[in-house]
């Protein structure tokens, strides 16, 4: 029976999501994009502390002690395969929480994966040569066409330490359940990452996307991680590349976080749960922790307690 029915279930799922498509890039074209929850003032951080807010999507910018990070940065109103004049691809739900001219000096980005919704070439382009760009392997090719030169490809469990103008940070590459592929069938040499930070004696976990795995219980052996940054969104029915809110917090607990920062959801429509779904079942996965969630909305921000 099982034999059969997959078959079509999953030919029904690719029509349903061709549909989708479509409407995105006609009659959505013309739906506004609604502002972000809250609007951060990184201006007034204090450098002194762990700061981060939720930008959209998987970019959320952070000071770590003073260093500047930014994963996945998507700060255009859609993301996809670019033409001349042309974006093809989903549409915003919801503005980024800053615009480009509104974030700090940026010391370095983090790239998890080659997905459209993660390495946003256009995004990309505006920054110039300063910022030192970790990613993962078989990903730097995409970067050719921009001022980005300081680009270092980890692999699975390498480690590197970076300093910037406010000190060392060291990053090492975890591994995580997804895929890289960017083009189809014709790129999967390309890897997808997570992220575990190191600065004085705090972690932060950037886990990119990832479907459940067991893995991150490993991560214990680096120390208490203080804050992890997990997508919760996009599973159904791609649940074999990206988790579930519950499955989100069973592996940032499994890995030792203290605080869990919800991303990857009420930004693009890239599935078909429902926009506030994710964000309501992980709140209510952790109603009798309700302090662990750093935070809810896009534009909100967290300081880590020191």
């Amino acid at each position: 029976m099982d034999l059969i029915e997959q078959p079509t279930l999953r030919s029904s799922r690719v029509r349903r999501w061709i549909g989708h498509l479509w409407r995105e890039w006609t009659i959505e074209s013309w739906r506004p994009v609604a502002p972000a929850f809250a609007k951060p003032e990184p201006s007034k951080w204090n450098d002194g502390q762990v700061t981060s807010i939720w930008i959209g999507h998987a970019t959320v910018l952070i000071n770590f002690f003073g260093t500047k990070i930014l994963t996945d940065p998507v700060l255009f109103p859609r993301i996809g395969i670019r033409v001349p004049g042309l974006t093809i691809g989903p549409k915003r739900l919801t503005a980024p929480a800053l615009e480009f001219h509104e974030l700090p000096k940026i010391d370095i980005i983090l790239l998890s994966h080659a997905h459209f919704d993660h390495i946003d070439t256009r995004t990309l382009h505006c920054f110039d040569a300063s910022p030192k760009v970790i990613t993962a392997p078989g990903t730097r090719d995409l970067l050719r066409w921009t001022r980005l030169h300081h680009v270092t490809e980890l692999h699975w469990a390498e480690q590197t330490s970076l300093h910037a103008s406010a000190g060392k940070i060291d990053i090492v590459a975890v591994p995580v359940k997804h895929w890289g592929a960017r083009r189809g069938r014709r790129d999967f040499h390309r890897g997808y990452n997570g992220y575990l930070l190191e600065r004085k004696g705090r972690r932060i976990l950037f886990a990119g996307d990832t479907a459940f795995t067991n893995s991150f219980a490993e991560l214990r052996g680096h120390g208490a991680i203080d804050l992890a940054i997990m997508s919760i969104g996009a599973y159904n029915p791609w649940i074999h590349s990206h988790c579930t809110p519950e499955q989100a917090i069973e592996m940032a607990s499994a890995a030792g976080a203290r605080f869990i920062m919800p991303v990857h959801h009420q930004t693009f429509r890239l599935s078909f749960e429902p926009l506030r779904e994710p964000i309501e079942r992980f709140e209510a996965a952790l109603r009798k922790e309700p302090e662990r969630i750093a935070l809810r909305e896009i534009g909100e921000t967290f300081v880590l307690p020191l």
